[in-house]
């Protein structure tokens, strides 16, 4: 276990945090769509190969999760992507679960994640290819009603599974449970489902014998929905996420990763920031973010070699000023500065 909690403190060491270069082969069509670029196996090489590359970049990114299909890829000069990685001191790490699907006798829109079966063996075989860490996320919808007990308790049994079998085979388990911003749901409503889920989450790592030291913790933040008409500050978002947190997440857990979870790239930033600004705190706040990492980046790439530098230089400026709020000194300047 000593393995595996050093392997989770260098995940969060200061002023370091994680790419989430997961996207399945749906989402990142979804991606490439919008940017107008065709989603072969070629390009999505072609750009996770400018994100793993970027010079630097590894002063700011501690680790970056992969897919199946990505860590079997190599650069155009048949490097494989986990050595290139490992070569800059970046962790690599694969996200191994099978995604959501509707949860039997359950109401419409809840959802359990499926991955279990098989699980211990893709794990050894994903160690084998260099991943030091994984990943499995739960999804849980708010209404009035929603999520159910019988939600909670079911992916959080899923959720401490997977975690039991990544620290049996010697890999940190991020474990990442996700309340969707979608719906019109007050900020209040936000922070105590996501107390009742974590509390369940942590019962169930503790009953499946997970040593919290050696796990990472990658949760919402605490945000009214998407429709609410009562939206409230970054400052408001912070304080009642880390409340929230302080209340139900162990101290000896060695970090909080947040999702960005379809907020802006300036917005994960800025919250981020605000929470560190709070601190001291028990663990590390830290960020694992996809698309507010990346979103600039496709956007200046858009499938065309030529744009390459000017991609990484967009990724290397995100990453490099979600390193700055992991220390609470962002500021919105440093975007119109660069």
């Amino acid at each position: 276990m000593n393995e595996l909690a050093a392997t989770a403190r260098a995940i969060v060491a200061p002023g370091k945090g994680i790419l989430a270069a997961d996207e399945s082969t749906g989402t990142i069509k979804k991606r490439f769509d919008k940017i107008g670029v065709e989603s072969t196996e070629e390009n999505r090489r072609a750009y996770r190969d400018l994100l793993f590359t970027t010079d630097g970049v590894e002063e700011f990114i501690s680790g970056v999760i992969l897919f199946d299909e990505t860590i079997r890829q190599s650069t155009s000069d048949g490097v494989p992507f986990p050595k290139v990685l490992a070569d800059k001191g970046i962790i690599p790490g694969i996200k191994v679960d099978k995604g959501a699907k509707p949860l039997a006798f359950a109401a419409e829109g809840e959802t359990v994640t499926e991955g279990l079966d098989g699980l211990r063996e893709r794990l050894t075989e994903y160690r084998d290819l260099g991943a030091r860490f994984a990943k499995w996320r739960a999804t849980y919808t708010i209404t009035d009603e929603l999520p159910s007990q019988y939600t909670i308790d079911v992916n959080a049994d899923a959720l401490a599974r997977y975690a039991a079998l990544c620290q049996e085979a010697g890999i940190v388990p991020i474990v990442e449970p996700e309340v969707l911003m979608d719906g019109a749901h007050t900020i209040e409503r936000a922070s105590d489902v996501t107390a009742a889920v974590l509390v369940a989450v942590f019962h169930a790592l503790y009953e499946q014998r997970c040593t919290y030291e050696g796990l990472l913790l990658k949760p919402n933040m605490v945000l009214p929905g998407y429709d609410s008409p009562k939206q409230v500050s970054d400052e408001e978002i912070a304080e009642s996420s880390v409340r929230c947190y302080r209340w139900v997440v162990p101290a000896a857990v060695p970090g909080i990763v947040f999702l960005s979870g379809g907020q802006s790239d300036e917005q994960a930033t800025a919250r981020l920031d605000a929470m560190n600004r709070m601190g001291p705190h028990p663990w590390e706040l830290s960020f694992s973010y996809g698309r507010a990492l990346q979103g600039a980046a496709q956007q200046a790439w858009k499938g065309d070699a030529s744009n390459r530098d000017a991609a990484q230089r967009a990724f290397y400026h995100r990453a490099k000023m979600n390193s700055v709020a992991r220390s609470g000194k962002y500021s919105p300047d440093m975007e119109r500065a660069a």
